[in-house]
């Protein structure tokens, strides 16, 4: 069974929203510090946004700074990103990423694919008119 499980991409329209739902199967996420990442085709990973494990501590890069919302339900032990007003630039394959160790998520920490242990198979979004 895979750490983790994203769910939510499709194809949508310039200035569209999706919701990306990232299901973590082990342990509670008072574990980890969760984040998204995406990958564009012939780009490196990129971080998207962050949740620390108390939840009250989130990060953002600044090209989805304002258009993106983290956010988590403990109770489905499910992470979110809700993706408003959506660009062509955007379209790219979203993964969810699992920190068990001691990193933080915090706006003044850079987000980097070298914190996160466990990695979902990624969720393709795909922004066109």
């Amino acid at each position: 069974q895979l750490p983790v499980v994203e769910s939510g991409g499709g194809l949508v329209q310039p200035g569209g929203s999706l919701r990306l739902s990232c299901v973590v199967s082990e342990n509670t996420l008072d574990y980890y510090t969760v984040a998204w990442f995406r990958q564009a085709p012939g780009k490196v990973r990129e971080g998207v946004s962050c949740i620390s494990r108390t939840g009250r501590s989130t990060n953002y890069a600044d090209s989805v700074q304002g258009r993106f919302t983290i956010s988590r339900d403990t109770a489905k032990n499910t992470v979110y990103l809700q993706m408003n007003r959506l660009k062509t630039e955007d379209t790219a394959v979203h993964y969810c990423a699992l920190d068990s160790g001691t990193g933080t998520c915090h706006s003044t920490v850079p987000l980097r694919t070298e914190q996160y242990d466990d990695w979902g198979q990624g969720t393709q979004v795909t922004v066109s008119s």
